[in-house]
């Protein structure tokens, strides 16, 4: 053997019957349970599966443009509420009010030619009612004021119209509800026909989609257990689409309390496929650390044990232990709940 390896495994071996010459550590005291025991038990339970959902609405009203031009005035922005009928915001046409301006100028020159062929019908039918013109003179005469009548008015209603276009460029809110999207900002150039804000009208539904063949268990009516994080909610089946796209159906289901959620909110739904046997517990007996899930199981002299379990959600309250549990086992809450 090398001189030079001798000292190491001297040292080595001191350190070795240091270590087993010394006091061995006392095991740890057991737990005794306290609080509520639980046992473990498999029974009939409702076949959940969990499908992730969005919140949305019934119907989605467009406040569009009704005329092309700038974008002079935005009054609201995302997340107001409005009101059906509430102005919104206003277009402008740069060319309409020169045009009305033509108008209104062709109007009053329409206006000034009736006064005259007034004045001179008048003079006329005076002279006429003399005996001085003959009854073709009164005629004609009364023939070009009425002419100059109607040309005013039609001068008047060119103007009315041009206004009347003009005031199309006002946008009012189709129907009440919450602002959503309202993507063109002011002092944009926007077409006739382009929207301006996205309303989110009617209450909000969570929107579901599953496969064909489980989505045929889904009725009208049916409630559904919803969770969003911190929060659980209750929600009823109201509409189940009749169609199938890419082997999905769709249902709409009506939640109770997730009124005050942003549209677009993700939302789990847990729906009711059957009845199976499960060992189903209530979450507060399982804890999870560093990846594993640990039960505290109650021994027949009442203290508790650690020990790991398979499991899987079952719901927003429980979870349901897939294996490391047998039925009759007795679990402590952790916390002493």
């Amino acid at each position: 053997m090398p001189r030079r390896l001798l000292p190491a495994l001297l040292l080595t071996a001191s350190l070795m019957g240091l270590v087993a010459c010394g006091d061995k550590p006392e095991p740890p005291v057991a737990e005794k349970a306290a609080g509520h025991v639980f046992t473990a038990a498999r029974t009939e339970v409702d076949d959940l599966k969990p499908i992730a959902g969005t919140l949305t609405s019934y119907k989605m009203a467009e406040a569009s443009a009704r005329l092309s031009g700038t974008l002079v005035d935005l009054r609201v922005r995302e997340g107001d509420v409005v009101q059906k009928g509430q102005l919104i915001g206003r277009v402008q046409d740069s060319k309409i009010a020169p045009q009305t301006s033509a108008y209104s100028a062709q109007a009053a020159a329409a206006d000034a030619q009736t006064v005259q062929a007034r004045a001179q019908y008048n003079r006329v039918k005076t002279l006429f009612d003399k005996g001085i013109y003959a009854q073709a003179a009164l005629d004609q005469a009364e023939a070009g004021y009425k002419s100059a009548e109607a040309s005013a008015r039609a001068a008047h209603a060119q103007v009315a119209a041009s206004n009347a276009y003009g005031n199309e460029g006002a946008i009012y809110a189709p129907d009440s509800g919450r602002i959503l999207r309202a993507p063109v900002p002011q002092g944009s150039v926007v077409m006739m026909g382009q929207s301006v804000a996205t309303i989110t009208a009617g209450e909000p539904v969570v929107r579901i989609e599953l496969p064909e063949g489980q989505g045929r268990a889904l009725k009208p009516g049916d409630t559904v257990e919803l969770s969003v994080p911190g929060r659980t909610a209750s929600g009823t089946i109201t509409q189940v689409y009749p169609s199938v796209s890419l082997g999905q159906i769709t249902a709409d289901v009506t939640p109770s309390g997730l009124q005050d959620l942003p549209i677009g909110a993700r939302v789990t739904a847990y729906i009711r496929l059957g009845r199976r046997p499960a060992v189903v517990l209530p979450r507060s007996y399982v804890q999870t650390r560093y990846g594993l899930d640990y039960v505290r199981l109650v021994q027949p002299d009442g203290h508790v044990v650690e020990t790991t379990v398979e499991t899987t959600d079952y719901d927003a309250t429980q979870i349901e232990i897939i294996g490391g549990l047998n039925s009759g086992d007795r679990l402590a809450a952790y916390g002493g709940q």
